[in-house]
């Protein structure tokens, strides 16, 4: 049997997707489509990164998640039977975690999937846009945390930039990934506008600027959890 290619496998090479100029592929349901990002290991068991799409009555069987499961949901409303989950919802699935998820309007995520291991991680439901930003010591800039457990080397938070922010330069010890809620920034390398998603190896170094007002998912730490391919 052939292998399945990866897709950004190269886990000491930046790796760069623009999902809005990427096609909509099917996934095993009719009704869910998706953008992947990244992917190593198997078509559909192994570490993924994606932007998915519902349409209105989507829905999947019933499934567990080895470990674990990212989401942001970025439009609409995704539910499964432990709630409804709107726009700017995260939630944290670990390992041992089983849902039947759906949609009954439509709904627009981003999703990793089998990138959260550990069987001592908590289950986590935020809803973003009805929490508060907290300043940080760079003007302009505010933050928001999303998961950090002390036990675990990877940590996940939004940033919010004002038009005026100067992120300065930033040095990612245990690499990076990047993906732009909304707005638009850009850095040595590219322009990254809504719904891009870069990842950094590492010890990689970059210098963003925004281009205009942006939210952007950073998740830290988590490079060294990934599965070359």
């Amino acid at each position: 049997m052939a292998r399945t290619p990866t897709l950004h496998g190269d886990l000491s090479a930046r790796a760069v997707a623009h999902s809005t100029a990427m096609p909509w592929v099917a996934s095993p349901s009719a009704s869910v489509q998706r953008k992947r990002l990244h992917r190593t290991g198997g078509e559909e068991d192994g570490q993924v990164t994606s932007v998915v799409r519902y349409a209105a009555g989507a829905k999947f069987p019933a499934h567990d998640h080895p470990e674990g499961e990212e989401i942001l949901v970025l439009d609409g409303i995704f539910s499964d039977e432990h709630g409804d989950w709107p726009a700017g919802t995260f939630l944290a699935n670990p390992e041992g975690f089983r849902h039947a998820p759906f949609s009954r309007e439509g709904c627009m995520l981003f999703v990793k999937l089998r990138q959260l291991a550990g069987t001592e991680r908590v289950h986590v439901a935020l809803q973003t846009h009805s929490m508060d930003w907290s300043a940080t010591s760079t003007p302009g800039i505010a933050r928001m945390t999303l998961l950090d457990e002390a036990s675990f080397p990877d940590e996940t938070h939004l940033e919010r930039w004002s038009m005026d922010a100067s992120p300065g330069r930033r040095t990612y010890p245990g690499g990076a990934e990047l993906f732009v809620v909304e707005g638009m920034f850009s850095d040595e390398a590219d322009t990254y506008e809504t719904h891009s998603w870069v990842r950094l190896p590492p010890g990689a170094t970059h210098h963003p600027r925004p281009a205009r007002e942006c939210v952007v998912y950073i998740k830290t730490g988590g490079v060294a959890g990934l599965r070359a391919g």
